[in-house]
């Protein structure tokens, strides 16, 4: 199994560490446009292999789309990062010409692959690619429900002072601030929703947190979070190198499911050796669907930054 990741960043490199440190791949190239870059994170990498008893290859290269040749999936995360004070979207104008040239050169040499991205704003991203590409809508996906999710469940876990391992939780919608959609009402710890735990002040209080949980990190570190980005990441790609059909919300392109047509935007899919190999449509109450509503028109309005 040979996995690209485009983006020798913070979230590139974090990428490339946990799939390696998984274990499931054989060989994972990293690729940037500026000299050296990735050949030296790759280096580092591979140095603590023996430490971290992982196996698979790391490979870096500036610029060279041919050492990318035959990779089942490629991880697109290249583009400029969020500055504090900046929204996901203000990146749009750079990050799209970025993003159509990579997925570009990355199907050229890897004709059957699926491709995850996470460049922001992550939903027109992966819109774009799916109109730049032509691939089958399986073959691509966003990544940010996947990574919402995670910090919804942190947040739980923290008001509830109780373990991770007990809280389920998912975010759908846009992968934007004002886009999130964190389900409440499906929120539970083993199995008991948390509404039985929390008041409803504590319960809009996780819903905000999490909705800005990228921001909050940026204005702490100065940019974007990487560690959850890249662990988010690595947890997807498993699901596909491995075929466990795990359930992860992802951004993928809708054919009339949730009522919306030609709109990426983050919904439960099931992740297999396809890619997507399902999608599924939650039953909603009318203020999720009608949250979900407005943020799907908020995407469709960056969408329209594209042309």
């Amino acid at each position: 199994m040979k996995i690209t990741v485009v983006g020798a960043g913070a979230v590139g490199a974090s990428c490339a560490e946990y799939i390696a440190l998984k274990n499931f791949a054989s060989e994972v190239i990293i690729l940037d446009i500026k000299e050296g870059l990735a050949e030296g994170k790759a280096m580092d990498l591979m140095q603590t292999a023996s430490l971290n008893n992982f196996d698979t290859k790391i490979i870096g290269t500036t610029n060279d789309y041919s050492k990318t040749s035959a990779s089942d999936i490629c991880v697109i995360t290249s583009g400029i990062p969020r500055k504090p004070g900046m929204t996901r979207e203000e990146l749009i104008g750079i990050n799209a010409k970025i993003v159509s040239e990579v997925s570009s050169n990355l199907i050229h040499f890897s004709a059957n692959t699926i491709l995850i991205v996470v460049s922001n704003p992550m939903d027109s991203m992966t819109y774009l690619v799916h109109k730049k590409t032509g691939l089958s809508k399986n073959r691509i996906i966003g990544m940010g429900g996947a990574l919402d999710s995670a910090r919804f469940k942190f947040r739980i876990a923290e008001a509830l002072n109780c373990p991770i391992s007990d809280v389920d939780g998912i975010v759908i919608g846009g992968h934007s601030d004002k886009g999130m959609v964190p389900l409440i009402s499906k929120a539970t710890r083993n199995s008991i929703r948390i509404s039985n735990f929390l008041s409803d002040e504590i319960l809009e209080n996780i819903k905000q947190e999490t909705k800005i949980g990228g921001a909050t990190l940026t204005k702490l570190l100065g940019t974007s979070a990487w560690y959850a980005p890249g662990a988010a990441v690595s947890s997807i790609v498993q699901s596909i190198a491995c075929d466990q059909h795990k359930m992860f919300p992802c951004s993928a392109l809708l054919n009339d499911e949730y009522g919306f047509s030609d709109l990426c935007i983050g919904v439960p899919v099931i992740l297999g050796k396809n890619g997507i190999e399902k999608i599924i449509e939650l039953d909603l109450d009318d203020s999720e669907y009608e949250h979900l509503k407005q943020s799907a028109e908020s995407v469709k309005k960056t969408n329209s930054l594209l042309d």
